[in-house]
């Protein structure tokens, strides 16, 4: 592993168990930046190159402070409502999409939109229109403080309910409980959305759902690799921020498989009392955590006492995004009509 300086460190797949006497660091792969993550902070970098500052960013790019605050070195300013952009400026929508009625407020305050919305959100959003065109009464699964839930919400707030857990199920009322069809947040845990899917299931017995899972793939894969790994652990550390929902979910499975793990935003959130007894720490970051956040921890703990880094594959990860039409269009226009890259 060419980001990791110990002279120990191997690879491995498949489940690990745990080896007494040995002092080691688990690293889990896939971890950190997902498809969705890397788009989103690439338009506000060729944004800033291209149109030079300030650009305005709707909210946080994605859910991690580190990567705001690099960001807004480099000249974006980010704003919690539109309002706040000056008209006629250049503003770019996070990866966690927005409702139409923002879409609306920038179009009278006539703004340059460029658009981060992660593709897979997208998806839901398409999926919510849908759903209520046809007439059903929409049952959105997710957190209701949480970005992507209050702009799928805004597809069609007359006829969505949004639930966080299976309680709130039961206490559902629609007028038509055989024209009932659920949504989930892409970022939920696997196993909190089963039982709430499953409860839906119970209560309408006629219920619809997208064709395929609207969980995204990088949320399912860095949990199944939580999954494998920390029963043969004795801690976990996911490096993430605190408003990450993804994060936050990685911590959860550790938790309810009985190996305690923390969500750190670096090395200096790390307790010392943590570490003591601990032989192996396995680590892993939420979608939003950029590399150098995960490098830091590996540093700490090498130098902590922990003389081995073996990174675990549970399974390989190669989704790209393309970059969105109007940025495309837009820097295609600044290099004189030349083909632009798109990763």
């Amino acid at each position: 592993m060419e980001t990791i300086s110990s002279p120990d460190s191997v690879s491995s797949s498949g489940p690990v168990a745990k080896l007494a006497g040995r002092k080691r660091v688990l690293l889990l792969k896939p971890r950190g930046f997902c498809a969705g993550v890397v788009r989103a902070i690439d338009i506000v970098k060729i944004a800033l190159e291209t149109f030079g500052a300030p650009i305005y960013v709707r909210r946080e790019i994605v859910h991690n402070r580190f990567v705001v605050n690099e960001l807004a070195e480099k000249g974006a300013i980010f704003v919690h409502e539109i309002e706040e952009v000056p008209e006629g400026q250049r503003v770019i929508y996070s990866a966690h999409g927005v409702s139409p009625a923002v879409r609306e407020a920038s179009l009278a305050r006539k703004l340059k939109v460029i658009d981060a919305t992660c593709p897979l959100v997208t998806k839901v959003h398409v999926e919510a229109v849908k759903f209520a065109k046809q007439g059903y009464s929409l049952v959105l699964v997710g957190h209701r403080d949480h970005d992507e839930i209050e702009g799928t919400l805004g597809e069609a707030p007359e006829a969505t309910q949004v639930v966080s857990n299976v309680a709130e199920v039961e206490a559902l009322v629609v007028p038509d409980p055989d024209r009932v069809a659920y949504l989930t947040q892409t970022t939920l845990s696997l196993d909190e959305a089963r039982d709430i899917i499953q409860a839906l299931k119970q209560k309408y017995p006629n219920i619809v759902g997208p064709h395929t899972q609207d969980i995204c793939y990088a949320t399912e894969n860095r949990q199944v690799a939580v999954r494998n790994v920390a029963p043969g652990a004795d801690l976990v550390l996911v490096v993430g921020s605190t408003n990450s929902s993804n994060s936050n979910r990685l911590v959860e499975v550790s938790n309810n498989l009985g190996t305690k793990a923390y969500l750190i935003d670096n090395s200096k959130a790390i307790d010392p009392k943590w570490l003591e007894g601990v032989e192996s720490v396995a680590v892993t970051a939420g979608a939003s955590a950029p590399e150098v956040l995960v490098e830091d921890v590996i540093g700490y703990l090498l130098q902590n006492g922990y003389s081995s880094v073996e990174e675990v594959e549970i399974m390989p990860e190669n989704v790209r995004f393309g970059l969105p039409p109007e940025i495309v269009q837009a820097i295609g226009g600044a290099n004189g009509g030349a083909p632009v890259p798109v990763q």
